[in-house]
């Protein structure tokens, strides 16, 4: 795509009175289209007709920053490639509303006692595990508040939960596979409440598909009263994202808990972190590697995108890019000879070709030659000069020859003694302009590894920009 025929388009964005250019591409005329009804359906941008006195591109240029905001985008009112790829992903049907996690006027049921009813059954699942998954998702926001939701098998309930495809009987219609997955309506009467799911959907229990537990709890947040937050890491992010475990981040309990309080009776349960703050002074990171040219840094469940051309990191979720990898990971290095990024969580190990998981992972770390004994892998390095990637545990290291596919010799050796000034263990290691980077707790020291010395020392978050 052109960045003069995306310009141009966002000067006439939004107006029929304009005539198209006879070279726009039908891509282009795709794209400006699906922008300008994503950018009605989330961000309340008027139709051409009820754009009044002011110009289209300033209304349109106006909803694309703050969508691009909200979702931690470089702001710059433009149609870009970036901005373009959140557009399609799969998400909640539901507005993104600027107040903090909360619907406008604070929605809540004025009882706590709220009943439910399932009024159909999509035919991807059994009967009982739909059950299981509505029970399940309910439970989660029972769990952190006084809430109890009771089911009812006929009449009308609090919260009605049907499944339906296209135009479904409240005038909010579906779009088919993927795209809007389902919504749901603050708390009140009628439609309040409500929650539907769109049956065009492949539904299911686990990552194939669309997992309706996780689906299911974000919706009940909004017939809670939650709106959708702007935090990667919250389960009320509008984007959908398969995870395992309690789904919650601190985000979505403070929001929930400020409408209805806490459960007095609650065993708590650790929340998911909420998405790391760049330039947190007592951040850690987990691995870092790089990728074609990018480098990637890797947090919690997220990962930051770090490229010459741009200015600002890009934080991502690592399953809404690599559904397949864990939600953390130990260790990562890149063998640019094999045009691979090699992935480490606990005694197994993936391979990305680009952004593209290779077939035949993951493999056990055993794979290399390492021993039993050796459970995980801390960080890892690839060294361009010697060919050979050095693979960091607890206090020891080894090295491992790329090219015969063994490990050398004489190893493991100590990390204290063989790189002094690091310490007895590193995070996480990666090579660049020539020198080693060594990253422990918040700090980061610059290693020149010919002369075997520090050269420099920084803070952890010095490389985003901190």
């Amino acid at each position: 795509m052109q960045v003069s025929a995306l310009l141009f388009l966002l000067i006439i964005a939004g107006s029929f009175t304009f005539p198209l250019p006879s070279q726009e591409s039908e891509k282009d005329e795709h794209s400006k289209h699906a922008a300008e009804t994503y950018l009605r359906r989330f961000y309340g941008l008027p139709p051409p007709a009820l754009h009044g006195l002011g110009r289209p591109s300033d209304l349109m240029q106006e909803k694309i920053r703050e969508m691009q905001a909200f979702f931690h985008l470089k702001v710059t009112g433009n149609l870009d490639a970036d901005t373009l790829e959140v557009m399609k992903m799969a998400r909640c049907g539901v507005p993104d509303v600027r107040e903090y996690n909360l619907f406008p006027r604070n929605l809540k049921w004025d009882n706590t006692n709220v009943t439910f009813r399932i009024v159909n059954y999509t035919p991807d699942l059994k009967p009982q595990d739909v059950d299981r998954a509505i029970h399940n998702a309910l439970k989660v926001w029972s769990d952190v508040t006084p809430l109890v939701f009771k089911k009812i098998h006929e009449g009308t309930a609090d919260i009605m939960i049907a499944f339906g495809a296209k135009e479904h009987g409240d005038f909010n219609p579906f779009d088919g596979p993927n795209g809007l997955l389902a919504h749901a309506y603050p708390p009140g009467k009628n439609l309040g409440g409500d929650t539907h799911f769109d049956e065009d959907e492949t539904w299911s229990t686990d990552s194939s598909g669309y997992n309706l537990f996780i689906v299911a709890t974000h919706e009940f947040g909004h017939a809670l009263g939650l709106a959708h937050s702007n935090d990667p890491g919250a389960l009320m992010y509008p984007v959908y994202s398969y995870s395992e475990g309690f789904p919650l981040s601190e985000d979505d309990m403070n929001g929930i808990q400020a409408l209805y309080g806490p459960n007095p009776n609650y065993r708590k349960v650790k929340p998911k972190p909420d998405a790391p703050d760049k330039c947190d002074p007592m951040l850690t990171f987990d691995a870092v590697t790089e990728l074609r040219g990018e480098t990637i840094i890797f947090k919690d469940r997220f990962f930051w995108r770090l490229h010459p051309q741009m200015i600002e990191p890009e934080q991502t979720l690592i399953k809404m890019t690599w559904p397949s990898l864990p939600n953390k990971i130990d260790a990562a290095y890149e063998s640019p000879e094999k045009d691979l990024v090699f992935i480490f969580r606990g005694i197994k190990m993936w391979a990305l070709n680009g952004y593209t998981l290779v077939e035949g992972y993951p493999k056990y770390i055993h794979k290399l030659g390492l021993p039993k004994s050796v459970r995980r892998i801390d960080a890892a390095v690839y060294l361009k000069e010697t060919r050979k990637t050095l693979l960091f545990t607890d206090e020891d290291y080894w090295s491992y020859d790329e090219s015969s596919g063994t490990m050398d010799k004489g190893f493991p050796r100590s990390i204290e003694d063989d790189f002094p000034g690091i310490g007895e263990e590193v995070d996480a290691v990666s090579n660049q302009h020539g020198y080693l980077y060594f990253y422990r707790e918040h700090v980061q020291f610059e290693y020149n590894y010919r002369a075997r010395r520090v050269l420099r020392i920084q803070r952890t978050n010095a490389i985003l920009n901190c």
